[in-house]
């Protein structure tokens, strides 16, 4: 489902086009390839139906919708924790099929054991995601990833004692330690304060331009979405329209024409960043509901 705004006119916006291509997309034999998903909790009102996309190894791409739009359903899919009610979702060639240690989750709530610390919540999984490993070997990954995000001072306190920014930083740096193929990000810095949130943006950003990783993100902050994705997905609500329902789907996709090198410092100074924001803004505002 399109958004009837043309794509010439797009174009006239911003530097590069902003409306992706799903079939140039496909075309891409991509890493992560959606096909027509959709999920239903009772027959006549699916929450969203036709739902396709891609995602190429090493691409940020974000997700945003208003509550209710089936953002989180979606991601729960990816995680192999939900199941749609209709279409596919394929990774690296395989249909996912329940969780994998292939997915690293990262939700808004940390989901740290209380009674570990940080060092033996982020041991606890790379034991499972590699049972064979020596504690030596399992001891200096642990201290790599959390070194990656800055919590070596205190890699032996427990969750009780770290804010709320720390935690969400243990529960990045425990997902990057299992090495996933993909990472989903559920809204993982919503609960914090603007500062937290913007330090803990460029650890993730700087990681992620290090190794690679393959990330998929919801989030309700357009400028979140703007500095970290390579695209963003726009998803609209279900709605009555004319007389008959419509189910939700994903309405645009839009290209960040963005320096893939950009910092939170200098991004409102960059070429089209309030074209985009804009235009991501007004879709929101007005638009968000499927027609």
């Amino acid at each position: 489902m399109w958004s009837d705004i043309s794509e010439r006119s797009l174009k006239a916006l911003l530097p590069t086009p902003l409306i992706a291509s799903p079939t140039k997309a496909k075309a891409m034999n991509a890493f992560l390839q959606i096909e027509k998903l959709g999920k239903s909790y009772q027959s006549d009102k699916p929450v969203f139906s036709d739902v396709s996309f891609t995602i190429n190894k090493g691409e940020f791409v974000c997700i945003i919708g208003h509550s209710g739009c089936g953002k989180t359903t979606i991601l729960n899919v990816l995680a192999g924790l939900d199941t749609a009610s209709a279409g596919h979702a394929f990774m690296d060639g395989r249909e996912i099929s329940g969780p994998s240690l292939e997915r690293g989750v990262v939700f808004q709530s940390h989901a740290l054991m209380p009674w570990l610390t940080v060092r033996q919540n982020i041991a606890f999984a790379v034991k499972s995601k590699w049972p064979e490993w020596k504690s030596a070997q399992v001891n200096a990954h642990v201290e790599k990833h959390v070194g990656m995000v800055g919590l070596l001072h205190a890699i032996d306190k427990k969750p009780s004692q770290l804010s709320g920014g720390m935690k969400q930083r243990v529960g990045i740096a425990r997902a990057f330690a299992i090495q996933p193929k993909m990472l989903l990000l559920d809204e993982p810095f919503g609960a914090l304060d603007a500062l937290t949130r913007g330090t803990i943006q460029d650890e993730l950003m700087g990681i992620v331009r290090q190794t690679q990783q393959t990330v998929f993100m919801i989030t309700h902050d357009v400028d979140e979405a703007i500095l970290l994705s390579d695209r963003i997905l726009l998803m609209s609500n279900g709605n009555e329209a004319g007389g008959r329902y419509v189910p939700g789907g994903l309405a645009e996709v839009v290209v960040n024409p963005l320096p893939r090198e950009r910092t939170r410092a200098q991004l409102h100074h960059l070429s089209g960043y309030y074209d985009m924001r804009n235009h991501i803004v007004d879709f929101l505002v007005s638009r968000a509901k499927a027609h």
